[in-house]
């Protein structure tokens, strides 16, 4: 990849990126961090990335970036019954895409990401388990498991409005 590849794909890939690593973690600054560390790596390895593969390989590196950052917080931050209550849905909206965000706010890492991936961003389940170096068979599995979640959640329409 040379310089002009380089620039073409921060223009064509950075919101993308910024939104799908947002959408995870809920925190502007970080997720221009990991943004930018993924650009820094992609640099650095300009010369052994395909422009053609340059998408796939921007997004897995900015998931394994937050994947990364999410372990390393967790080891600092100490649950208790008092922040599980917190997260549990006791509210009643009227805004369906509030909703489902909040829902798929209170999905596992994994299956946030993978449903992130496939219903946002339009990825094929190859190219997920390509991002996030799980199995293709895993990649279903999650993304049903987060969308019997979803439903259960959210709960009918009805019970929406």
């Amino acid at each position: 990849m040379n310089n002009k590849e380089y620039n073409t794909a921060v223009d064509n890939f950075s919101d993308a990126v910024f939104r799908f690593i947002k959408s995870n973690i809920h925190d502007s600054d970080k997720a221009k961090d990991i943004v930018q560390d993924s650009y820094e790596k992609l640099w650095r390895n300009h010369q052994n990335v395909d422009f053609e593969k340059v998408k796939s390989y921007l997004f897995t590196t900015a998931y394994h970036t937050m994947i990364d950052m999410i372990r390393k917080e967790k080891r600092n931050v100490i649950w208790d019954d008092k922040m599980a209550k917190n997260i549990a849905h006791h509210q009643q909206y009227s805004d369906l895409q509030e909703i489902l965000h909040n829902a798929i706010n209170l999905l596992p890492e994994d299956q946030r990401a993978v449903i992130l991936l496939r219903d946002y961003e339009g990825y094929s389940y190859k190219e997920i388990a390509d991002i996030t170096k799980l199995s293709e068979a895993q990649v279903k599995v999650y993304i049903y498991r987060a969308r019997v979640f979803l439903k259960e959640h959210i709960g009918s329409i009805e019970a929406v409005a």
